[in-house]
């Protein structure tokens, strides 16, 4: 479904964002693979190799614009275009409101949305000189909802739903779709490491029962970036087993 186009995703090396890389290559996509740090990389292209699909990595911080230019730069030096977008890149500084340094503060805001902001201006330049292109926001549930001791997090995930509807308006006319997903909890490093009671209580607000994994935001991922989601824009596609509605 995606044969020959060419995919930006950052936060690539591991977890989500390596999820979506292979999903996406799986569909025929090259993959440009950015990262802050190259660790974990050459494994990531060897899978992307396995599927029948070929790939770069580009070490480059999202928060500096001189990198999220030259991770464009490089993408179409390689490959001649960028089709899709995905901004995965997210960190979280988590404490109570009363007790949140400024930095903490300064610090989520800053990866999490100015350099969703970063990479889609340096993406849209060429996106939109081809007319085609898929960009799509990697938020939160609780962005939508709110969560106690996530002020920073919550607010740059609710702003990141924001950035995404504003673009979508701007970049329309260029046939260029921004969309963002709001993944629920999801099964990682840091939900393996909670006791079982604590993943039990969890699980319990859930509908569905379960926490998500990886595949599950990577298959939303894919859906928005193919031509099956040509018609969708401005929107954000939960996927959180039911927890917020």
């Amino acid at each position: 479904m995606l044969k020959d186009k060419v995919a930006v995703v950052t936060g690539a090396s591991r977890g989500i964002g390596k999820s979506i890389s292979l999903a996406l290559a799986r569909q025929g996509a090259k993959i440009v693979a950015v990262d802050v740090t190259l660790k974990g990389m050459d494994e990531l292209l060897a899978e992307i190799k396995s599927l029948g699909s070929e790939g770069i990595a580009v070490e480059g911080n999202v928060t500096v614009t001189a990198d999220t230019e030259t991770m464009i730069e490089k993408a179409v030096a390689a490959y001649g275009r960028v089709d899709i977008l995905v901004n995965n890149a997210g960190i979280t500084r988590d404490g109570l409101l009363m007790r949140m340094k400024d930095e903490d503060w300064d610090a989520v805001l800053t990866v999490n949305l100015k350099g969703a902001f970063l990479c889609t201006r340096a993406a849209s330049k060429v996106m939109t000189k081809q007319r085609f292109g898929r960009i799509i926001n990697i938020a939160s549930v609780v962005g939508q909802m709110g969560n106690a001791g996530q002020a920073n997090y919550c607010a740059s995930k609710a702003g990141l739903m924001g950035l995404t509807r504003s673009n979508a308006r701007e970049l329309a006319k260029r046939n260029i779709t921004v969309n963002a997903v709001a993944p629920g909890f999801i099964v990682s490093d840091m939900t393996e490491a909670l006791p079982d009671k604590v993943k039990q209580e969890m699980a319990a607000q859930i509908p569905l029962e379960r926490f998500g994994t990886a595949d599950d935001i990577a298959n939303a991922v894919v859906f928005l970036a193919t031509d099956a989601s040509a018609y969708i824009t401005g929107q954000v596609l939960a996927v959180n087993g039911g927890m917020y509605m």
